[in-house]
């Protein structure tokens, strides 16, 4: 949404008044029909909205598919292609949002051909991170894959702090393993490694990335 002009903003986030949400609510459920679009708004710019994105397969394990914050979309797939919701939402934090009814949502898109553009990039985003993880999945190891999606996380949410730039996410090591397909153990291990070659250092529920170059260097990314 961000890239929306502020005429476009406004007409969006006029269709339905801000909401409260508190951290641990569950916002959408998986297979539950499809009948509103969520926008999501911060408290204050330093507390931004973060919900996770997760799913649950037949076995009754959980799979966590991302994060979402300030500013985006939550359900708009579901909406435009008219199906159940694939995944559950759930607040990482307390923050807002705009349940934004389905077909008011289809008709500012249908309104605003610069909308459509937005949300298919904004998809195509998505669709790139997802991609990434399968890649990272084949090629590295739990400890370079935390580093990349920590790299990844901090230059698209981060912000500036004292010791280095905080992910400006809320999410604990546990949840940091499964978006990297590992388990509770296996992420804090690589966590511990991180930590202790001084690339990051960690608080509840938060990150900091102490060394941004050195964490790129160490998962292999380009700056």
């Amino acid at each position: 949404m961000a890239g929306l002009k502020a005429s476009l903003q406004t007409e969006l986030l006029a269709i339905a008044p801000e909401q409260s949400v508190r951290a641990g609510q569950r916002l959408m459920a998986q297979g539950a029909s499809t009948d509103q679009v969520l926008v999501l708004r911060a408290r204050g710019s330093r507390s931004p909205a973060c919900v996770k994105v997760v799913g649950c397969l037949d076995n009754g394990a959980e799979v966590l598919f991302g994060v979402r914050v300030s500013g985006d979309l939550v359900g708009e797939l579901a909406a435009i292609r008219d199906t159940d919701r694939s995944a559950t939402v759930i607040a990482c934090t307390d923050g807002a949002v705009h349940r934004l009814p389905k077909e008011r949502f289809l008709g500012f898109l249908h309104r605003n051909p610069e909308a459509w553009r937005l949300l298919a990039t904004m998809i195509g985003d998505r669709l790139d991170w997802s991609n990434q993880r399968r890649l990272d999945f084949a090629g590295y190891p739990v400890d370079q894959r935390l580093a990349r999606v920590l790299v990844q996380l901090a230059e698209r949410h981060g912000y500036p702090v004292a010791d280095g730039v905080n992910l400006g996410i809320e999410l604990t090591q546990e949840e940091l393993g499964k978006l990297v397909g590992a388990a509770r153990e296996s992420a804090v291990k690589a966590v511990k490694q991180l930590r202790g070659a001084g690339l990051i250092s960690t608080g509840y529920r938060s990150v900091v990335v102490s060394d941004l170059d050195g964490l790129r260097e160490f998962a292999m990314v380009s700056g």
